[in-house]
């Protein structure tokens, strides 16, 4: 698949937050399952909200954060979004998201690559990025390795008091 990684524009959000909403479904879908009712909606009663917001703030040209997004002619296809640290010289991936019917083609491994070297051109000397232990999260892992990062396995406890 041939695509062309450039930067987010304000006309981008919509199609943004559609391929957000579908690519984080069935991540979300796997938050309810492993965690149950209650936590799962203490911690996001309304996830589709929260990410139209993010979705919104990337978008701006006055972000903080630099996202670029992938098109696969003309169609945005997925989106990387990371910050920079100047002070620990450390980039950190924020978001990626690769449209569901465009996953497990290279697309987030090439927005990764695009993002570790746009880190890298800016005196960072290290980068890192967070993703999700569960089965849902396993074509990120697959990306983020591929890019040439180690994984150091984390767990996160959570229990309804």
């Amino acid at each position: 698949m041939n695509i062309h990684i450039r930067p987010v524009c304000t006309s981008d959000n919509d199609e943004m937050y559609e391929l957000t909403i579908l690519a984080f479904t069935p991540i979300f879908t796997s938050f309810k399952e492993i965690l149950g009712n209650d936590i799962y909606t203490a911690i996001w009663p309304d996830w589709k909200a929260g990410k139209k917001k993010s979705i919104g703030k990337l978008c701006r040209e006055d972000s903080q954060y630099s996202t670029f997004v992938a098109e696969s002619e003309g169609v945005v296809v997925g989106f990387i979004t990371y910050d920079l640290n100047y002070e620990t010289k450390t980039g950190t991936i924020q978001l990626l998201a690769v449209h569901p019917d465009h996953q497990c083609r290279g697309i987030g491994t090439e927005l990764n690559k695009f993002a570790l070297s746009k880190m890298k051109n800016s005196g960072m000397e290290m980068g890192v990025a967070e993703t999700g232990g569960d089965p849902s999260h396993l074509p990120a892992r697959k990306s983020y390795e591929k890019a040439g990062c180690t994984g150091l396995p984390l767990v996160r406890y959570f229990s309804s008091l």
